[in-house]
């Protein structure tokens, strides 16, 4: 804890130098409303609500109130009813959201995470490759979410469908906790879900990972978190933008360097929102799985989104997402990262 807040402090000191003074002088307080999952991708922001992380660095003007949320669907509902200004969440429902409100709702300003999310099969299921989910239950988290999107996507290349389109399927939608209790009730046999879940499935119920999700995409890369601004207030406050992500991507590379510490200001945070923290155990295996990155990993995201569309996620229109993506923000922030290493 002393290192990062030492950090933080030195950050801070470095911030008053490069940042503009007026950056909230004229318009007072700023209101930000961030949102994040209890998730082990979503690390960077537990820690950070943890240590104040943003609050040091934006100053006492930015009044940060933070949201939690157990899937992409519903954070992006918020997010469109003007609850959310600031949120970490998958590629697909921030695709989704994206195109549902015609490109006027959100732009992703940034990487978070990538890997973390792995196929899981109950013990004694009978699923000894992929193709044997036939006549299975199988679960996501939430319909529309990132790992729905692979699930049904890897199920077309495979040729399986789901029961409702006249296959032999049975899919489910269960939020994190709930996936315990249906393992541990053998009322699914396998579920796509993403860390912690993962490792407490294999631990806790004597599940099996049948795969990670980083082997079906070339090199591995896949993107599983990104930070999303809603537009209007991106338009309204650029500057608190810009020193987000300036403090975001400053986070990450401490997270890369202090990696011990980060999984403990994780851990207890974690307890602090859920009332259960991972065991060591858990922690090391979650976050082994797991690149954190600033990285935009655009690339990777529209390649989802051609998946999200071609099982009939996003609709029969042709797809523009060519402003999706606002990187001026994570350019800068990484120019001056850069120019001050």
């Amino acid at each position: 804890m002393k290192s990062l807040k030492w950090f933080l402090i030195i950050f801070g000191i470095i911030g008053i130098v490069l940042t503009p003074q007026n950056a909230f002088s004229e318009k007072g307080t700023v209101k930000i409303r961030a949102g994040h999952f209890p998730n082990v991708t979503h690390a960077p922001a537990l820690i950070a609500k943890a240590t104040k992380h943003f609050e040091t660095h934006l100053g006492p003007e930015a009044d940060i109130e933070w949201k939690t949320f157990h899937a992409g669907p519903g954070a992006i509902e918020a997010l469109f009813a003007g609850e959310i200004d600031i949120l970490y969440v998958g590629p697909n429902p921030a695709i989704n959201g994206f195109i549902k409100s015609k490109g006027e709702a959100l732009r992703v300003v940034s990487g978070v995470a990538s890997g973390g999310s792995a196929f899981v099969v109950r013990k004694n299921s009978g699923i000894q490759k992929f193709e044997d989910i036939q006549g299975k239950k199988v679960a996501t988290p939430q319909k529309g979410n990132t790992q729905d999107v692979a699930l049904l996507h890897l199920m077309r290349e495979r040729g399986l469908k789901p029961r409702a389109q006249g296959g032999k399927v049975d899919i489910f939608n269960i939020n994190a906790g709930d996936q315990m209790i249906a393992f541990a009730k053998e009322q699914i046999d396998a579920i796509w879900t993403v860390e912690p879940w993962v490792s407490r499935l294999v631990a806790e119920t004597d599940a099996k990972i049948l795969f990670e999700e980083s082997e079906l995409w070339p090199n591995g890369d896949y993107a599983t978190t990104l930070l999303v601004v809603r537009k209007k207030f991106m338009d309204g406050h650029p500057e608190v933008v810009q020193q987000w992500v300036k403090a975001h991507t400053a986070l990450m590379n401490w997270i890369e360097e202090h990696l011990t510490e980060a999984k403990r200001l994780f851990n207890e945070e974690l307890k602090h929102e859920t009332g259960k923290a991972l065991p060591p155990v858990y922690l090391d295996q979650s976050f082994g799985r797991i690149i954190f990155t600033a990285d935009p990993m655009e690339p990777q995201v529209l390649e989802a989104a051609k998946r999200a569309s071609e099982i009939g996620y996003l609709g029969r229109n042709k797809i523009d997402l060519n402003h999706l993506y606002e990187l001026s923000f994570w350019e800068q922030a990484k120019t001056e990262s850069q120019q001050h290493v």
